[in-house]
């Protein structure tokens, strides 16, 4: 049987294999102001290259290429390009898909728009302090929330729990 989780793993691997993503797109809502806004020139100079192009034009690293798919530590993840932090270590499971996947964020932290791209419609989420792309989210995620915030792990840091 074909799973919504198959076709979405399926889209994302049309989305690399044709460029992943629309690429001419800048990062966030069109027109849209976040607290922190930069060139391009600018962004190229604090993330790597896969960062850029997934935080700043809307790509997807390959499935289960980020490490972070498989940290379970507590901690907090956050964003790759502002620090901001996006999601606690108590709201990930492994959704099987090969991407980071949370079913809550940290209040106020992302903010949603509509992706149409490759021939669907999406929720795609980003930063709510720098408009960075960092994935989609599915209504096929877990309890309580239901929802599969699918992430680009390259688009965030995990920042492990300090005892003491």
């Amino acid at each position: 049987m074909f799973t919504r989780r198959d076709f979405s793993r399926a889209a994302a691997s049309l989305a690399v294999v044709l460029g992943s993503g629309a690429t001419a797109r800048a990062a966030g809502p069109s027109g849209a102001k976040f607290e922190i806004m930069k060139t391009d020139d600018e962004w190229k100079k604090i993330l790597t290259k896969e960062q850029f192009h997934v935080l700043r034009k809307h790509g997807t690293e390959r499935a289960g290429t980020s490490p972070l798919d498989k940290v379970y530590e507590p901690g907090t993840y956050h964003c790759a390009g502002c620090d901001l932090p996006l999601f606690a270590s108590d709201t990930k499971f492994d959704s099987g898909t090969g991407w980071p996947s949370f079913y809550k964020p940290i209040e106020k932290a992302v903010g949603s728009t509509v992706d149409s791209s490759f021939f669907m419609t999406r929720t795609e989420i980003h930063c709510a302090r720098c408009g960075g792309h960092l994935g989609h989210v599915f209504e096929d995620g877990p309890k309580p929330t239901g929802l599969r915030y699918c992430m680009n792990g390259v688009a965030m840091k995990f920042v492990p729990k300090t005892t003491g």
